[in-house]
Formats: C-alpha cells, structure tokens, sequence
C-alpha cells in the first residue's frame, strides 16, 4: 500500500492543496503505527434473556438499576437489591477484565438502555461483548448453570486443525488461570510465532461466584463453546460466567507502568505528530463546516437543536453542573424527594436561598437524549397554574439535569396513601385536586399550539403546592401532535402494571377520554373508553 500511495503521489505532489498533503501524511502515520488492540467499550449486543412469568415491580426495579450504576461508575461491576418478597428486585451487572472504567460505563449505559425491552415480566439478563447485566425477583446471586445457558457460534468463515489447537490450548489456559485471578482471565496462544492462526480467548465469572463455582462454569462453558469449532469465533453465555474466542485480536490493550520504553515512546511521537496534523485539517474542516450551517441556516432555519439552546440562553433556563451538585450535596441520599420512570428527584437550595426540586435523569447517552430536549421542550413553552413550573436544566455535566420549581408537599400519593397526611384531604380539597388535574390536562390538550398528551397520569405525578393546589408533573413520557393531526397511534406508556393489545394499538385523539380506572385486588387495571 506505501508503495502504491508513493507512486501515485509523486506526479501529483505539487499541485496537491495544503487539505490534501495533511490528508496524505495522516493516512502515512496511520500505516506506520503497530497493532495494537485499541480500548473501546465493546457494546454490541450478542444476547437478551426474557423471563415471561411474574411481572415486574417498576419502583422496585428503578432503584435496583440507580444503585447499580452508582456501583458501576465506582469500581466496574455492581450487586444490588430493592424491595423484598416477590416484589423484590435483586441485580447485578459487571464488565469483563480488559474493559477501563469509562468503557465499562458506556457498555453499561447501553445495556441499560436495552433491558426495559423485557417488560412487563421480571427476569431478565443481557450479555454484551462488553459487559453483563442480570435481574430476577429472587436472589441467583450463587448460581452459575441453568437452562438458559448457551453458546453463540460465528458462522461466516472457518478454520484449520491448526487455530483449532491453538483454540483449544488458549480455552485451556483462561479456565485454569480465571478462578485465581478474580475469576477473569486472557489468553492468547499462536503456533508456529507469527502465524495467522492466533486463538484470543477471555473468560469471566461474576464476582458473586466462589473460585470452585467459577472453576465449574467456566468449564462447563468452555465444553460448550469449543463445539463451535471450526468456526473462527465463538461465545458461552452461561448463568455465572462467560467466555468468548476469535481469530481476530478483540481484547482491549493491557495498560502497564515502566517496560519497555522505545516502542511506546515511537508510538507516543506518532500520535502526537498525528493528533496536531489532524487538529489542523479538522479546523479547516470544521471552518468549511461552520460557513456552509451558516448558508443553510438562511434558507431553513434553525434546527430543533438550535432552536432549544435558543430557548435556553431567551429565558436563562441553563444551570452549570457544579452549581446544581453544590445545592444538593452533591446528590445527597437524604435530600431525596422520590423517583420516576426517568430518574430521582432531589432536593436542593441554591446561593441565593431558593429551594429547587432537581430530576438527576437516568440516562446517560445519545439513545436516550431525544427524551431530554422533549421535556424541556415542551415544559417550558407553557404555563399554567395546575403544571410545574420548569426552572432549567443541565446538559454540560456527566449526566443530564432538570431543574423545577419545589412543592414541599412533594406529590399526591404521599397524602392519599399515608392515613395521618391524608386526613388534611377533604373531599372538598379532594374535589379541588380532580378539578385542577382536569384543568390541567384540558390546557395540554386543548390550548397549547401543540397539543400534548401525558400518557402517565397517576397520584406520584400530581404534585401539591403549599395550598395543597394540584400541578401536573413529569412530561418524560409526553407525546405531542399539531394541529393538523386528527389522531395518533402509540404504543402503550407510563407505569407499567397491566396491558392489553388493544391498549397496545389505542389511537389518542382529543375525543378521547379515560372515564373510569379501576384496580383490582391483584394490581391490573382496566380502561374504559367512549
């Protein structure tokens, strides 16, 4: 490919633009750099697990998921419980040996983000090719074989005898060396040196499982998967551990202190080198860029990115991380207001003494920032007497923020649950609530140039001011239509307790209206429409 590239060049070379050398001389650095495995988080999904029996406890299985990525962004792997009898929820969720704590997040944010797939049952458990994440109503914290166990063969090219017995030394030496080791293990193993039949093996046993559970898993797992000889990749996806093999380098670089110097130090002045050639062709890139937004802008208009930090800057709507951490302690346990399908509610005050309610969102990555740009969207284009009041938001920090307006009687369900609170609700303040709530909802409806529909109306989203006045809360599930829509059809939304296939397909339009919601003695809920 140099030679190539040196004998196509040299005719061209005087006439080449400055943006064409830069180009050139990158794509050069880039040949000469050595292969190495380069850190990243491995976030391809190989297997999701459903449960189909018992349904899940949505509160339950909320805190369960925030505990474990608080564990998560600590130490890599996290164990964790919310609840207790069968609607508890106990989990776990852990990232292989070779990935860095960034990566492991990253890997985790996007199991995350995949797992509600399994609703409404509970049991369920994901294998990335990064990391693993498990949930179950019981504790399965010591198993480590079941039914559900499994290999995952590659099925596009083969192999020889000879990467088969490398294969198969290489299995051999991760299952002896995982269990004494913290229950992970690499291994790579080529024979003859050099050649191009290098097996790459890892295995990985949940930190839940002794080192003769582990030692019984990863055996178990490494019988199955070398079944996927001669195919040139493989994987075991078993209850306590997990095990892959390729033919291709999928391991991430080991990082180590002192060795050998000259290499790293060769590869250190490439990058460098490399980093400042491409900082300049990307800032002449990013001018050109920038010029041709400026000439679509004139013709199209902002777009809905644009127009939101417009909206952000028009009505100071942006608070800096730092400041909305320092009000809540840094998101104190004990300022802890609740939590939502979207993420926990804190308590904070700020300098000037204004006491806020501050919604720390759940997720954390591109899949899921659609829902934040809608809430603030949509909340701070309208004002109304019966519905929260939005302050701000963050989205600089290393998770995405709203700001509200803070109620100190917090929401509904804390009053008509709780029998010494709920004495302070007649039915005429009853009565004042439905008819606030229904105000509400009939301004979303009706008197918004998009109309809005909630899609998650129930006691915890109703929030009560000092007067015990009804606001309209948590618009993380709103859908919204124009004026020129007669209807839209959406799948089914908001607390997940019960639902049927006609919810699944049910069209909302403003004629639409729920009349009656009852529940039964075992939790299902039924609509009545007309």
């Amino acid at each position: 490919m140099l030679y190539l590239y040196s004998a196509r060049s040299s005719s061209k070379m005087e006439g080449a633009t400055p943006l064409v050398l830069c180009s050139q001389f990158v794509v050069m650095l880039i040949l000469l750099l050595p292969d190495t495995s380069v850190a990243e988080p491995r976030s391809q999904i190989i297997q999701l697990i459903c449960g189909n029996k018992s349904t899940v406890s949505v509160p339950n299985f909320v805190g369960t998921m925030e505990t474990l990525s608080e564990q998560v962004r600590a130490r890599g792997y996290g164990v964790a419980v919310t609840g207790t009898g069968p609607d508890a929820t106990y989990g776990i969720s852990q990232c292989y040996g070779d990935l860095s704590l960034i990566d492991c997040v990253l890997c985790f944010s996007e199991a995350r983000t995949l797992f509600p797939q399994c609703f409404p049952y509970n049991g369920a458990r994901i294998y990335l090719d990064g990391c693993f994440m498990r949930a179950e109503n019981y504790s399965f914290y010591d198993e480590y074989l079941g039914p559900e166990d499994r290999r995952v063969c590659g099925n596009r090219t083969t192999k020889g005898s000879l990467f088969q017995q490398n294969a198969r030394a290489a299995v051999q030496q991760a299952v002896a060396n995982a269990p004494s080791n913290n229950g992970y293990a690499r291994s790579q193993v080529s024979f003859p040196r050099d050649s191009n039949d290098t097996a790459y093996v890892l295995a990985d046993c949940w930190k839940t499982l002794s080192a003769n559970s582990c030692a019984a898993c990863l055996q178990n797992a490494s019988a199955s998967m070398l079944r996927c000889l001669p195919w040139s990749k493989g994987r075991a996806l078993y209850t306590g551990c997990f095990m892959r093999y390729s033919d291709t380098n999928f391991l991430n670089a080991i990082t180590t202190n002192g060795g050998s110097s000259s290499r790293g130090k060769v590869v250190v002045t490439i990058i460098v080198v490399s980093s400042v050639v491409v900082l300049g062709v990307g800032a002449f890139i990013a001018f050109g860029v920038w010029k041709n937004k400026l000439i679509q802008k004139k013709r199209k208009g902002a777009n809905d990115a644009e127009k939101l930090v417009k909206i952000l800057h028009d009505i100071s709507l942006n608070f800096k991380y730092s400041t909305l951490d320092k009000a809540t302690g840094s998101f104190d346990e004990a300022n802890k207001l609740g939590q939502g399908g979207f993420g926990t509610v804190y308590k904070g005050v700020l300098a000037d003494g204004r006491e806020i309610a501050v919604k720390r969102l759940f997720f954390n990555n591109k899949h899921r920032v659609a829902d934040f740009y809608n809430e603030v969207n949509i909340v701070s284009s309208i004002e109304h007497k019966n519905l929260i009041r939005l302050l701000g938001c963050s989205s600089s920090g290393p998770e995405s923020l709203l700001v509200y307006e803070f109620l100190p009687n917090q929401s509904l369900d804390r009053f008509i649950f709780d029998p010494i609170k709920g004495k302070a609700l007649n039915w005429e303040k009853r009565f004042e609530i439905i008819i606030g709530t229904a105000e509400g909802l009939v301004y979303l409806h009706e008197n918004t140039k998009t109309r809005i529909i909630h899609r998650d109306i129930k006691a915890s989203n109703i929030l009560l001011d000092s007067r015990l006045r009804a606001k309209i809360a948590d618009f993380g599930l709103a859908r919204s239509f124009q004026e020129d829509k007669s209807h839209i059809s959406t799948v089914l939304a908001g607390t997940l307790i019960y639902g049927s296939r006609i919810l699944s397909t049910w069209p909302i339009n403003r004629k639409s209206r729920c009349l009656q919601l009852w529940s039964s003695s075992t939790g299902d809920c039924y609509w009545k429409t007309k």
